[in-house]
């Protein structure tokens, strides 16, 4: 099998997944939270500078959305198929979330009546959560496994989705969401809104702290050999480690109102819980509980190595170019979000 710097590619084409898929979830994470607390904010000038603030950016980070579904088509395309398929149903509801969201963006604005922009915050508020529920509920689903014949296809029915792990890890997706995009939108605002996003932080924190306490218990008790690979590789206790660590400094950084650096705690726990999964699934990218020799894995399901080393070339020029145009567009927007008559 050929390798690259020691690896082989199929495990390379995997850590380029998990990078895409880990920036997705940083940059329209706090897209989507922001979002789904965008009803707790009462007044019209409120939420045109929440909206505002991720307006020059939110259809950007849905690029990396994008890559990740090329990335795995491209990839492991039998994983890619099954996957699609398997969730068919979620994925349709996540899709039009994403419709309805981006409408509710651009459409808010066109007219002035009172009626018409309430209308479309209720239905950018719902799409961001019913988005943000979808995501979690797939990958709650991804990290516990499904039940697939030998044919690599699903062989259970839609509703054995909402399994209690798959919803646990859903609501705590959420939640990780709304902390996220209430520090984010923190920083870039002022004076009474301000205020309104440092409580509305501290409220969210609590609530993902909370979700994740209950979902990383109901994992120990109920799924245990999700933690094998830490059990028996010790060293990578660290990250774990790490991931506490940051969440326990968010709180910390909002409290002396170092928001930058909560926000910059945030993007670490989502990044390590991210990679926590990996570990944990590494080398299937869908296992079958029930009859593991059906387990979709990054070697079963791969391009040929030609494909591979040719697309892993490509990817490692062209995923740096979106990093530095979502650099330059972050760069640009800075600040705090002023009003004006350009603003939706």
């Amino acid at each position: 099998m050929q390798t690259f710097l020691g690896m082989d590619y199929n495990t390379w084409w995997f850590l380029v997944f998990g990078a895409v898929i880990s920036g997705y979830a940083i940059l329209d994470g706090f897209d989507l939270g922001a979002g789904a607390l965008h009803l707790f904010l009462k007044k019209e000038e409120s939420r045109r500078i929440a909206m505002n603030a991720i307006g020059p950016i939110w259809d950007g980070n849905e690029v990396w959305l994008v890559i990740g579904g090329g990335v795995l088509f491209a990839g492991f395309p039998v994983a890619y198929a099954a996957i699609f398929s398997a969730f068919y149903v979620p994925f349709m509801v996540f899709l039009i979330g994403l419709i309805f969201r981006a409408i509710s963006i651009e459409f808010r604005s066109k007219e002035p009546w009172l009626w018409w922009r309430k209308s479309w915050d209720i239905v950018y508020c719902f799409a961001s959560v019913v988005i943000s529920l979808s995501l979690g509920l797939m990958l709650g689903n991804v990290v516990e496994g499904l039940p697939l014949d030998q044919r690599h296809e699903f062989a259970g029915d839609w509703l054995s989705f909402f399994n209690p792990f798959a919803i646990l890890v859903a609501i705590t997706t959420l939640a990780l969401f709304m902390m996220h995009g209430a520090i984010f939108l923190t920083m870039k605002t002022e004076n009474r809104l301000f205020v309104k996003m440092h409580v509305l932080s501290n409220n969210f924190i609590i609530f993902f702290v909370v979700s994740f306490v209950i979902t990383t218990l109901y994992t120990l008790l109920y799924i245990p050999h999700l933690s094998d690979f830490f059990k028996s590789h010790p060293i990578y206790f660290l990250i774990p480690l790490l991931m506490t660590l940051a969440i326990a400094n968010i709180p910390r950084q909002v409290k002396i109102g170092k928001y930058r650096f909560a926000f910059i705690s945030s993007v670490i726990t989502i990044a390590l819980l991210l990679i926590m999964v990996a570990l944990e699934v590494f080398p299937y990218l869908l296992y079958s509980p029930k009859e593991p020799a059906n387990s979709i894995t990054v070697y079963n399901a791969a391009s040929s190595n030609r494909t591979m080393k040719i697309l892993l070339v490509m990817a490692l020029v062209g995923t740096p170019l979106v990093g530095i145009y979502t650099s330059f567009v972050f760069w640009t927007f800075k600040g705090k979000v002023k009003l004006d008559e350009m603003s939706y």
